[in-house]
Order: structure tokens, then C-alpha cells, then sequence
């Protein structure tokens, strides 16, 4: 995939004959008729097919601050994204030998991030980006996703504001668009999520909130 990577246009690019496989089995579940359950099966059959139902969000927190992603604007490249995900597979293979090819899987997710997070075809993905879609489909309860998520945009008192939190929509919404799904959870423009987050607040752009907004169903 990473040679395939380098002959990517701006329109066109190489799946892993794999990938294909998987997003030809992810198209026969669109006769799944509610949208709720054909998402969270094609979210499921993803997950499994990265093995990310394997990594545990611990795992993936070490993983994140060995390679020190910390600041979350960053850009990686696709050797640093490499890199990365070499280390989580390599910690998975230790205890899942008989389910986790290491080679295969960094190919794999590789993949799958840079179809969802660089349509755009520059080689290049955000840190949040990359945590928002490893994070979203590792194993770990729903609301300890929501909570690392959240701090990866809030300051360091605990709050957030309309366009960091919106980062961190749009990044989200980035997965189920990927899978085709995206008009079923209110689209693509995360404006009326990110307004729906601070209906409450009165006199600051700030807002501490555990709700999940419209587009994380």
C-alpha cells in the first residue's frame, strides 16, 4: 500500500486488494433497511477487519504519547503514520498471534485513515484525526471514547469552545461519511451539532457538556 501510496492523483488511488474486499462486504450490507443498525454493522465489521477490536484504549494511549503526539494540529506523514500503527500492532500481535498480521493490518488501517481523513490525496493526516479514528473504533466503553475525545480539544480547565469542538466533529462524522452513512446522521455540516451543544450556555463560547450532539448517535 505504501508504494501503492506514492502513485496516488488527485482523484484516483490504490486500494489494498484486501480494503476491497472489505468495502465490497460492507456494500452487500446496504440492505440492511434501518440506518442505525446497517451503520453499527458495517462500523463493527470494520473495526474487526483492522483488529481494533483487540486494542484496548490504554494501549492506544501509550501508543500515542511514545510517538509524542501531543499537539494535536500537527500533520503526519505517512512514515510517522507507518510508524505508529507498526508499534500498536506489534503490542497486539504479543498477546493475539494467531489473529494479528502485523504487515497486513498496518497496510490495512493505513488504508482505511487515509481514505476517511485525506480525500484531499496530500499524503498527510492531522494527529486528532488520526486519535479520532483509532479512538472511535478501538475496545472501550462509549463514554470513555467521549471523554478522551473531548480532551483532546478541550483547555486545560476542562472547557471547549465552538470551533475546537468542532475539529472534533468533523473528524468524527468523517467515519460513517467513509461507509456511506453520513446522510443518516444529519450529513456532512456539523453547524447545527455544534449549536446544539451550546444551547444552553448564556454569556460564554465555552461549554462542559455530556450529551452526545445530533451527529454522534
Amino acid at each position: 500500500l505504501r508504494d501503492q501510496h506514492n502513485k496516488c492523483t488527485q482523484t484516483t488511488c490504490w486500494d489494498h486488494p484486501k480494503m476491497a474486499e472489505l468495502y465490497q462486504s460492507l456494500a452487500d450490507l446496504n440492505n440492511v433497511r434501518f440506518s442505525a443498525y446497517r451503520t453499527a454493522m458495517k462500523l463493527r465489521r470494520l473495526q474487526k477487519a483492522l483488529c481494533l477490536d483487540l486494542l484496548s484504549m490504554p494501549m492506544a494511549c501509550e501508543v500515542f504519547e511514545q510517538h509524542g503526539l501531543k499537539q494535536n494540529e500537527q500533520l503526519l506523514d505517512i512514515s510517522q503514520l507507518v510508524t505508529c500503527l507498526t508499534s500498536m500492532y506489534q503490542r497486539l500481535e504479543q498477546s493475539h498471534s494467531h489473529l494479528v498480521n502485523v504487515p497486513l493490518c498496518v497496510d490495512m488501517c493505513l488504508n482505511w485513515l487515509l481514505n476517511v481523513y485525506d480525500t484531499g490525496r496530500t499524503g498527510k493526516i492531522r494527529t486528532l484525526s488520526f486519535k479520532t479514528g483509532i479512538i472511535s473504533l478501538c475496545k472501550a466503553h462509549l463514554e470513555d471514547k467521549y471523554r478522551f475525545l473531548f480532551r483532546q480539544v478541550a483547555s486545560a480547565t476542562g472547557f471547549c469552545d465552538q470551533r475546537r469542538l468542532g475539529l472534533l466533529l468533523h473528524d468524527s462524522i468523517q467515519i460513517p461519511r467513509q461507509l456511506g452513512e453520513v446522510a443518516s446522521f444529519g450529513g456532512s455540516n456539523i453547524e447545527p451539532s455544534v449549536r446544539s451543544c451550546f444551547q444552553f450556555v448564556s454569556d460564554t463560547p465555552s461549554h462542559r457538556h455530556t450529551q452526545s450532539p445530533s451527529s454522534l448517535v
